[in-house]
């Protein structure tokens, strides 16, 4: 896999990214897919790493970026704004349009993890230029996202504590600073542990406003405005960080094509080793399906075999 850095502008705002490539230049230019990093994320993670490795051997660029105030871009740093960070992701797909040596005409999207696949489904759904998209365990409702992880009357609290920040900001022109990790998203033991290669060199501290941005941050809406493009989605069961049942709502409410790969006996991040081999060939044969052909008319719910066929179930509709 060769590395390039490359920038570019979003709003005015100096980005820095990746775009990686494959070894061995072929003889057209490479279908491109977008990446905008999950939750907390940044560009060099090693997580997203194995994936674009895996995706540049099957002759695809990947181009991933951080979001403005994150890693290498410029920006106000210690926001989680999902209508910037969408801007930010329309930005890259026009800067692939600006290299010749990429085909701007088979563009996916892919997302990984919570805010970061459900921004790769909300972009396809206002971008006709995004032709299909794969998302790992999705956030479908940001407000659902977010009670969930707390006890009810923790909840409640919660909201008085967003409401009191929001006449802070009208009166005073500022807000309450939190540890995004604690006090925005509320860590699961799970992602405790993976910290050191999900989000190092992270800024300590966020604003509590970027919850109530959160609050309206609702993928569920549109995804039904992706079709006829393709959409894929994973989930996992018994998920404590990204709920299960969000991929299964989105997945029953966008139009075909789609795809539907559950995974048992396994966790969030876990899923990611696990399974990793067995996603990547669904993954690369999606992109190889609708990036290079149009849809088959077809239904079936099949249970892979093989080493992980007790961890997985595929349901798709295609038509």
């Amino acid at each position: 896999m060769r590395t390039e850095r490359i920038e570019f502008f979003s709003e005015g705002v100096r980005l820095r990214g990746l775009l990686r490539l494959p070894d061995v230049p072929g003889a057209a230019p490479p279908p491109v897919l977008v990446q905008g990093p999950g939750w907390l994320g940044q560009a060099n993670s090693k997580r997203y790493a194995r994936w674009h490795e895996g995706f540049t051997r099957a002759g695809y660029a990947v181009l991933v970026f951080d979001y403005r105030g994150f890693g290498e871009s410029e920006g106000e740093p210690g926001w989680i704004d999902p209508e910037a960070q969408l801007q930010d992701i329309a930005n890259a797909v026009t800067y692939v349009e600006t290299r010749s040596d990429l085909d701007a005409r088979r563009i996916g999207g892919f997302g990984m993890g919570g805010t970061g696949a459900g921004n790769a489904i909300i972009t396809a759904a206002r971008d006709a230029r995004i032709r299909c998209v794969v998302c790992q365990t999705v956030v479908a409702d940001g407000e659902d996202w977010l009670h969930r992880m707390r006890r009810e009357y923790e909840w409640v609290e919660y909201l008085k504590r967003l409401d009191d920040d929001r006449k802070r900001w009208v009166l005073e022109g500022s807000g309450e600073r939190v540890d995004p990790r604690r006090e925005l998203m509320v860590a699961t033991p799970e992602r405790a542990g993976a910290k050191g290669h999900l989000d190092s060199g992270l800024e300590p501290e966020f604003w509590l406003r970027s919850a109530e941005r959160l609050m309206g941050y609702r993928p569920i809406d549109v995804v039904d405005r992706i079709a006829p493009r393709a959409l894929l989605l994973t989930s996992v069961a018994g998920d404590a960080v990204t709920p299960e049942d969000h991929a299964l709502a989105l997945y029953e409410r966008a139009g075909t094509p789609k795809k539907l790969i559950h995974q048992t006996n396994t966790t969030h991040y876990g899923s990611q080793d696990d399974n990793y081999e067995v996603l990547l060939e669904q993954f690369v044969g999606w992109y190889d399906r609708y990036l290079t052909s149009g849809p088959i008319e077809v239904r079936e719910e099949t249970r892979p075999t093989g080493p992980t066929s007790e961890r997985l179930v595929v349901r798709e509709a295609v038509g």
